[in-house]
């Protein structure tokens, strides 16, 4: 899994139920981007979904993605057990890959994040992702120590900051078998490339242009990357990183005016977006999308 992994939104009706036919709609929309995977985590408000909203909603995105590109799940949790249940019950559904970050509620060893890694590698055979994050980072040294342990831990997602120094960091400890993935939003795409990440899991509104930023990068083209990544990306990164719920109420509502979901409702608990704020996002939206376009189901 390289290039662009947008991790979706999961839409919610008025009543704060997942709007399925606004997921499928959210899946083509991406799929017809050019994305290279899809994957649900905590953009996804996951955390935020019962149990069974959780297997429904991960049968629900394999079932239609249907193949066509990989599907990674996010399968993490404070404990062994029950990340081990979340990711054999995402490899039943049919995923591609499962994502975890480190145990994060309570502080643990290298030596205990290495053992809750290792039982839940040998528990599924599909690979596993690494998701480096602020409240349980991971270095070099610690993902080396997993990889050689874990043969089924195949990428990292690097989401500590600084971020590209982090990357450029995993990148040059030249862990072997470990392709090395950005995130936050895939607001350091262009940095991240020029330091060797091999892909980025970005927000899933704008999936265009995250495809066709890498392309032109790949391409040789870092002055056509960095314009339309200034145009299109830079500014709605920027309004995500207002608040830690902000890119919620952001990405939803700007995928609501694009036409592809019902309603921009996002779950409880959350801050309602302050007047100042509801004002630059209205302002953004009606830059990129000057027409809001109507739901057709």
């Amino acid at each position: 899994m390289t290039g662009i992994i947008p991790i979706l939104v999961t839409p919610f009706d008025q009543n704060g139920d997942i709007d399925f036919p606004s997921l499928a709609n959210l899946i083509e929309f991406n799929i017809a981007g050019g994305v290279h995977g899809l994957g649900v985590a905590n953009g996804s408000e996951l955390f935020k979904l019962s149990e069974a909203e959780r297997h429904e909603l991960v049968a629900f995105v394999v079932k239609a993605v249907a193949g066509r590109v990989p599907v990674v799940i996010s399968t993490g949790a404070p404990g062994t057990a029950v990340a081990i249940a979340f990711s054999q019950a995402a490899e039943a559904a049919g995923a591609d890959a499962v994502m975890l970050m480190p145990p994060d509620f309570m502080p643990v060893s290298p030596e205990a994040v290495v053992n809750h890694y290792r039982a839940i590698s040998r528990s599924v055979s599909i690979p596993v992702v690494l998701q480096d994050v602020p409240m349980a980072p991971i270095p070099p040294t610690l993902a080396r120590r997993i990889v050689t342990d874990c043969p089924t831990v195949k990428y990292i997602k690097v989401e500590t900051f600084p971020l590209t120094a982090k990357v450029e960091a995993m990148v040059g400890a030249d862990i072997p078998g470990l392709t090395i993935l950005g995130g936050a939003g895939g607001a350091y795409l262009i940095e991240e490339m020029r330091r060797g990440s091999q892909g980025t899991m970005p927000y899933c509104s704008e999936p265009a242009s995250f495809v066709e930023v890498w392309n032109r990068f790949r391409a040789g083209d870092a002055a056509g990357a960095r314009e339309l990544f200034d145009r299109r990306i830079m500014g709605l990164n920027r309004l995500a990183a207002q608040g830690p719920d902000t890119q919620h109420h952001l990405h939803k509502q700007f995928l609501v005016r694009q036409g592809i979901i019902r309603t921009a409702h996002v779950r409880s608990p959350t801050e309602p977006m302050d007047k100042v704020t509801q004002g630059e996002i209205d302002e953004l939206l009606a830059y990129l999308v000057p027409t809001a376009v109507a739901w057709t189901g």
